[in-house]
């Protein structure tokens, strides 16, 4: 049974499913798809076409669904689509898509957006990431399953985060980050594997093999693509395979330290 505050405002057209609760002072717009059992706090804003699945939770005077930050928007039609099981604390702010940008901003499912996050427009958004208070993602980034983003760290437009990388707190992250590694400082650059993460969820042997392309890819000084090259040939471990090719396909770089040459 739904449990709507008769102070809510719901436009004509919305969209709400079954065992939906809508706190006092919640707006609703017509374009809004709600899914069944999921709760929106009092003073929360659903706004503009805006699909969330089922069991979310969207805590007070979140915002999502507005047009976005983006000059270039001249009021297309945009979408904002959020998976199910996602947690949207309070005065978080997430936007749609754009024009430019395919018109979709796409959030996975099982996500923790903790307060004051800000994921913007034409963001692609995996399953069972974390957002820390404060974490703020630019336009048109892409992130993977299983990553964890730091309090108070923005990330640049266009950047790419791949599967169970963590970014620490406080960083400042403008380029991708490949599948599994950890990344911090300002600018954040690679620190090593996200091992905690990894120990969670990737057998021993998996983690032991990811250690030793880590070292191939990144602490022999040898050039980065010719590396990963090399180890897209002889590895058959589908994880090592999935860093390389990120690597491989990386647009913005990878931010890490080279070793210098005393000579």
């Amino acid at each position: 049974m739904r449990k709507i505050s008769p102070l809510a405002v719901i436009e004509e057209g919305a969209v709400i499913g079954e065992d939906v609760e809508i706190g006092p002072y919640a707006y609703i717009s017509s374009e809004a798809k709600i899914g069944d059992r999921t709760v929106i706090g009092h003073s929360a804003i659903i706004d503009g076409d805006t699909t969330i699945g089922e069991d979310c939770r969207i805590f007070s005077h979140a915002v999502v669904g507005s047009i976005p930050q983006d000059l270039k928007f001249h009021g297309e039609k945009v979408k904002l689509v959020i998976g199910d099981r996602n947690t949207i604390r309070e005065f978080t702010l997430l936007n749609p898509g754009t024009e430019g940008g395919g018109g979709v901003t796409r959030i996975g499912n099982d996500n923790l957006l903790m307060g004051y996050v800000h994921i913007a427009h034409d963001c692609i958004i995996g399953d069972r990431c974390i957002f820390a208070n404060a974490a703020t993602l630019a336009g048109h980034v892409e992130v993977g399953d299983g990553v964890v983003v730091g309090g108070m760290t923005p990330i640049h437009q266009f950047v790419k985060i791949g599967d169970l990388a963590m970014i620490a707190g406080a960083s400042a992250l403008s380029q991708d980050i490949p599948p599994y590694c950890l990344a911090e400082g300002n600018r954040a650059v690679l620190r090593g594997l996200n091992l905690t993460g990894l120990r969670r969820h990737l057998p021993r042997e998996v983690v032991n093999e990811l250690r030793i392309a880590y070292k191939e890819l990144f602490e022999r000084g040898k050039p980065l693509k010719e590396s990963a090259e090399a180890l897209m040939r002889s590895s058959e471990n589908e994880e090592v395979k999935k860093m390389c090719r990120f690597v491989l396909e990386t647009k913005r770089g990878i931010p890490y330290e080279r070793i210098k040459d005393d000579k």
